[in-house]
């Protein structure tokens, strides 16, 4: 998701993943953002690969500097340090999505350190924040790193979740 963001902001993103029919919106979601003064923290470095394969060569890269057949398959390290920063703050955290593909181990490690940082932000004693972990993947990945029962509420239904919160209306079927 987040390289539909980046090429509606003009950058090469290589070979990564792009949700085409998706570039309008993500740039009139950033561009309200702005003028809502709402801080949207998108990711500075990934982790690259030059193809989908858990024996692939990797680098970091910064995010306007992806190019050829290198895809983005990881949050870097960069990034990690500032959401752990922003997760730290936080009162209420929702998470929807994996950072990267979590069912390769080179490309875990972000999907697997904000889970940790999400049960950490559960469990402190000061201000024991609120987590949601929504969407089939990120509960996948949130119960691969055994952390399933360390976040306040687990949904598989993301889309759901998220219609909720941008509309505060659920739709329910018997």
């Amino acid at each position: 998701m987040i390289f539909t963001f980046y090429k509606s902001m003009g950058y090469d993103i290589g070979a990564s993943l792009v949700e085409e029919d998706m570039i309008e919106l993500a740039g009139s979601l950033m561009k309200q953002a702005e003028e809502k003064v709402v801080k949207l923290v998108l990711p500075t470095d990934v982790v690259v690969a030059y193809k989908f394969a858990e024996d692939a060569n990797t680098a970091v890269a910064a995010v306007d500097s992806i190019s050829g057949d290198w895809r983005g398959l990881d949050i870097g390290p960069d990034t990690l340090d500032a959401f752990a920063t922003e997760i730290g703050n936080a009162n209420t955290i929702v998470r929807n999505g994996p950072m990267g593909v979590f069912e390769m181990e080179p490309f875990a490690v972000g999907t697997v350190r904000t889970a940790e940082l999400l049960a950490e932000a559960t469990a402190a004693t000061a201000r024991g924040a609120t987590t949601i972990v929504g969407g089939g993947d990120s509960v996948a990945a949130v119960n691969q790193a055994g952390l399933g029962d360390k976040v306040s509420h687990i949904s598989t239904g993301g889309g759901a979740s998220l219609e909720l919160l941008d509309e505060g209306l659920l739709v329910a079927t018997t």
